[in-house]
């Protein structure tokens, strides 16, 4: 049964306390005759009575752990910049940063920290219409709304597996992504994966933008994920030429195209684990080999169903736009 949240009465008891040892300390440094080591036992149990009052602000109070204290507080105000300052505070303790990576590794809770999202933000991979980050510092917390993985532990041991190997940080990543194919991942776990090395959004970002590699995010691609998580959609390599279509030629096509299969209809939102329809692709109505440019008019938008279909009947121009009017 939870504890019941303290009086005014009680809160102010616990006031009156501590502005009595505060006295009694002033006093004592105020004579001149105390060494360094009675003042200190002096303030001793005034920090007891300050831990006191932070730990019971929350209606759980001490009747919860202070890594349940720092989850409830977490969650009261998701995508919301929370300092040190105020985990230190629920939780009554110093050690709250070892309780927040419990939460993360172990528990499969989405708490991002100051550096992390400063390296996403840098990259383009968070969205500040959500929460504006740009002056966040280091030690700071957001608590995503994406919800509890419980499937974060496993990924945790893996990832000390991997970050182990003298391998790039690229390679590290994508290590990892190919091992959690449709897996929502938080930035927080790839910043843990590379060792906390500052360019491991910049290697994300090369794997998708120059390798080729479905690595989605709400800016890109996939606005339906909460802010500050990644998505490997399959272990599939965009061909060379594809790589090169221009993001704001891209954007223009899905646009036109109401991010949405020309020939069935399917979205994002649309999105399930028996359905082998599982992401967007831009086709070439002139083929690339054939001289098909990048270009707003030679693409459409294709689930990866129908454009493997189109592929494999070696579908013309002529035969895919008919085809996608076929209901």
């Amino acid at each position: 049964m939870a504890k019941k949240k303290p009086s005014v009465f009680d809160l102010l008891k616990t006031k009156e306390e501590l502005t009595s040892l505060l006295d009694n300390f002033s006093d004592l440094v105020s004579s001149g005759t105390a060494d360094v080591r009675a003042q200190v036992l002096e303030l001793i149990p005034a920090f007891y009575l300050l831990r006191k009052l932070g730990t019971n602000i929350l209606p759980e109070g001490d009747s919860v752990s202070a890594r349940e204290r720092i989850l409830i507080y977490l969650q009261k105000y998701p995508e919301k910049i929370i300092s040190s300052d105020e985990l230190l505070v629920v939780s009554g303790i110093t050690d709250y940063q070892r309780r927040i990576r419990e939460l993360r590794s172990e528990m499969g809770w989405p708490v991002l920290s100051g550096n992390t999202i400063k390296s996403m933000l840098k990259e383009g991979d968070w969205d500040n219409a959500v929460a504006d980050v740009s002056a966040i510092k280091p030690a700071q917390y957001i608590f995503l709304k994406s919800g509890q993985d419980k499937e974060a532990a496993y990924r945790w041991k893996l990832s000390n597996v991997i970050r182990r190997k003298n391998i790039s940080i690229k390679d590290k990543l994508l290590e990892f992504f190919k091992n959690n194919i449709g897996r929502s991942i938080t930035g927080e776990e790839l910043s843990y994966l590379a060792k906390d090395a500052t360019e491991w959004a910049r290697r994300v970002r090369e794997l998708r933008t120059e390798e080729g590699w479905p690595v989605k995010t709400r800016n890109t691609g996939r606005p339906e994920l909460p802010v500050g998580v990644y998505v490997f959609e399959e272990d599939k390599q965009a061909e060379q030429h594809d790589r090169k279509i221009e993001d704001s030629t891209r954007i223009k096509v899905l646009e036109r195209d109401h991010f949405s299969c020309r020939k069935c209809g399917w979205n994002l939102n649309m999105i399930r684990p028996e359905d082998p329809r599982q992401f967007l692709e831009l086709h070439h109505l002139e083929y690339h080999a054939h001289k098909g440019q990048n270009s707003e008019e030679n693409l459409i938008t294709i689930c990866n169903v129908h454009h493997d279909y189109i592929h494999k009947h070696k579908m013309k121009k002529d035969q895919v736009l008919e085809w996608v009017e076929e209901k």
